[in-house]
């Protein structure tokens, strides 16, 4: 089993809730230099479409989450970033715990430890729980689903209404080792093109979202993690990284560690390094690897093994979330936007799309 730090080994902890303050930077680091080199990707099994999908008890695909995740260890990966739901919370919490707590056997049995995602500002403002549409033919991530939806997200009188969710998670996890690392809001404030005329305009989504980001920081150090809580900064400006936005000044106030996301080729990610070293914490990329955008394991990953940058680029195993699909697709679903793929490392078989890619991640990782 992967050798990360924390208090306990099972699920749930006997030992008291304790709450925290944020982390000192000093502490974060002494966390940070007793873990590996964390390598890995965003997950979700080829055969789920979003995240309710994959967590739902109709469709929580064991088989090939333990499949996938096996090769996932055949190339060094040792950790995945993985998205859950508060609707999943809401509609049975003892459930989805159950299917959490499976997740995170199977997981463990590959050496590999997660770091959950416990909101998401993208895509679909309206999840609804139940049987899952079809993608959209050659759409990239065409029924990825917000959490919360814009109307509890849009309503700052419901947000109470997602702490027994957040704690309720949190809790039962704060001091397993099979979990590294509490990811709060993914993008929380994105201006989501696709959906752009039917949620929150954007002077709406950002303070609401900052608010319920603030919340949920509060939420989560009230369960006394061992491990770091986040929220990544994304959306940086590659000239002037220092000019943030209020909803990036937030997250970084507020997190332990740092995480980011960048689609943007290697001269761009060194000077976000940069930027981001000056926090004085560790720092993880959450989000990476988009081929037609120089983004690509060649020309990012080893600048991320160089720096001992924690590195989660998209995409595992091409499949229903068709992220092999350039985000453009969303403009005109042509098969030509996955010409080259956008994301993803592996075919549905476990070959790899390029097995160039393939040797190089294993060779980062000392698997080659």
């Amino acid at each position: 089993m992967l050798a990360l730090v924390a208090v306990s080994c099972g699920g749930e902890s006997d030992a008291p809730v304790v709450p925290r303050q944020q982390w000192t930077a000093t502490e974060a680091n002494a966390w940070y230099v007793q873990q590996p080199w964390l390598a890995g990707n965003n997950f979700i099994p080829s055969t789920a479409v979003n995240q309710l999908e994959m967590w739902q008890a109709d469709t929580f695909d064991e088989e090939t989450i333990d499949r996938e995740l096996g090769w996932a260890a055949e190339l060094g990966f040792n950790t995945m970033r993985v998205f859950l739901h508060d609707l999943l919370w809401a509609e049975d919490p003892s459930g989805f715990l159950n299917r959490i707590e499976r997740f995170l056997a199977i997981a463990d049995s590959h050496g590999i430890a997660t770091m959950f995602v416990l909101f998401d500002g993208v895509w679909d403002p309206f999840p609804v729980l139940g049987e899952q549409p079809e993608p959209r033919p050659h759409t990239h991530n065409s029924r990825w689903v917000q959490s919360p939806g814009a109307e509890i997200l849009g309503d700052a009188d419901r947000h109470d209404e997602l702490e027994g969710y957040v704690k309720g998670v949190i809790g039962r996890y704060r001091a397993d080792p099979r979990v590294v690392v509490w990811d709060l809001f993914n993008e929380g404030d994105s201006n989501n093109l696709p959906y752009f005329a039917v949620e929150l305009p954007p002077e709406q989504k950002r303070p609401r979202a900052e608010q319920l980001a603030k919340k949920a920081f509060a939420w989560a150090r009230a369960m006394g993690p061992t491990q770091p809580i986040t929220s990544g900064v994304y959306d940086l400006d590659a000239d002037d990284p220092a000019d943030l936005t209020s909803f990036n000044q937030l997250l970084l106030a507020e997190s332990d560690i740092v995480t980011f996301h960048s689609y943007e080729p290697p001269s761009v990610v060194q000077n976000l390094i940069a930027f981001l070293r000056e926090y004085g914490r560790p720092i993880l990329c959450t989000e990476y690897m988009a081929r037609p955008e120089d983004s690509t394991f060649q020309g990012v990953m080893p600048i991320f093994k160089e720096e001992k940058i924690g590195a989660y680029n998209w995409g595992f195993v091409v499949g229903k979330t068709q992220t092999n699909y350039h985000w453009l697709s969303w403009v005109d679903m042509s098969p030509e936007r996955a010409n080259p793929w956008f994301h993803d490392i592996l075919n549905a078989d476990g070959t790899p799309y390029d097995s160039d890619e393939t040797t190089l991640i294993r060779q980062l990782t000392g698997t080659e």
